[in-house]
């Protein structure tokens, strides 16, 4: 693939490292540039680096009337080389072709997508952050563009990538467990919808339970399967608990579940990395509460791409009654695993075969139009 370049001015560009006053918010801040690729007749074309800025968008554009619109949530880290990381994003890749496949947007080879991430990585390279904690966060998303009412697939879409120097997802970060709802007012997505696929329109459906959850005190919602039988996901990471025997247990992926690519790597890392089992099952949240009740379950927690690993202290119910998981801190296998994943996304333990992509530097020679 060949990118064309249309950069800002190199004086209206970050000249130094971002080195932020304090703590970084989580998808707030831009870099200077974007990446963007158009569907046309039938082809992906014109891919190209240009100033980050407002889209042009006709007011009857397919997405905006009928969600056709998918994304992606990666990172990459600064390591202490001064290179630049990013972390498993053939594997965002893949999952923006299926979300696609599951919404009629046609796929974008995974190669042209990350080398789209990459080239914007090295342009944008100065905003990576110094502080700990934080990254480059990746947001490539793909939209219908044409302009047509009537409920059919656009026949044009826009390939769009930008990056945002973030801090936690949470503001405490890994330091403070969160609090989840768990509640069968609401539920996330129902067998044979797009509760797999990672579209807007899903998160658009949550917003009403988020705001529910943040009315208790928690930061998400425990969704259930519309059966109200077995645990799902929240909704911003995907569900685990540790029990007694030292033993850690994910949800078993199906169609109302996002695979979280997190949640894959820990599966892949497995005992001999991690120093935990792990493995999947179908949780039923009645046994399940009752094990946190009993002791049997001594921690629980979330894995998700923002938030990487967030530990989770208590459940909130509707009648504002709490039920505290272990002493309600950090547990120690979770605590494991957090370390064994931020140490590969920053350099600081080995990482395996293929996890981590480098955003090679590019002489500015190389750069047509800079």
């Amino acid at each position: 693939m060949d990118i064309r370049y249309q950069l800002k001015p190199r004086a209206a560009r970050r000249q130094k490292p971002f080195l932020p006053d304090g703590p970084l918010p989580f998808g707030q801040l831009r870099t200077d540039h974007m990446f963007l690729m158009d569907y046309v007749d039938g082809r992906w074309i014109d891919p190209r680096i240009v100033p980050y800025g407002p889209l042009a968008l006709a007011p009857g554009a397919v997405a905006l009337h009928y969600a056709q619109e998918i994304f992606e949530g990666a990172k990459a880290f600064l390591h202490e080389d001064g290179e630049i990381h990013a972390f498993r994003i053939d594997k965002n890749a893949a999952r923006l072709n299926r979300s696609g496949a599951g919404v009629l947007i046609p796929p974008i080879p995974e190669d042209d997508q990350v080398q789209a991430i990459l080239s914007l990585l090295d342009v944008d390279r100065l905003w990576a952050p110094h502080q700990e904690g934080a990254s480059l966060y990746i947001r490539p998303f793909v939209f219908g563009t044409q302009d047509s009412l009537g409920v059919k697939p656009s026949s044009r879409y826009t390939f769009c990538v930008f990056l945002s120097p973030s801090g936690p997802y949470y503001p405490a970060g890994f330091r403070e467990p969160v609090k989840l709802l768990v509640t069968r007012r609401f539920h996330r997505a129902a067998p044979g919808g797009t509760g797999a696929f990672k579209t807007g329109g899903n998160y658009a459906a949550s917003l009403m339970a988020g705001h529910v959850a943040h009315e208790h005190g928690a930061s998400q919602v425990l969704f259930l399967d519309v059966t109200d039988t077995y645990i799902e996901e929240a909704g911003a990471m995907n569900h685990f608990h540790v029990t007694r025997a030292g033993e850690l247990l994910i949800p078993t992926f199906t169609e109302t579940i996002l695979r979280s690519i997190t949640s894959e790597s820990v599966l892949e890392l497995g005992e001999r990395h991690l120093g935990v089992r792990v493995r999947q099952d179908r949780i039923p949240v009645e046994q399940f509460l009752d094990d946190v009740r009993s002791g049997a379950i001594t921690e629980a927690g979330g894995f998700g791409t923002a938030a990487v690993v967030s530990a989770v202290g208590s459940y909130v119910f509707d009648d504002a009654t709490e039920l505290r998981v272990g002493d309600g801190h950090i547990g120690p296998h979770t605590r494991k695993v957090y370390e064994a994943l931020t140490g590969i996304q920053r350099g600081k333990r080995p990482a395996p075969e293929g996890w981590l992509f480098l955003a090679k530097r590019v002489e500015s020679t190389a750069r047509p139009g800079e």
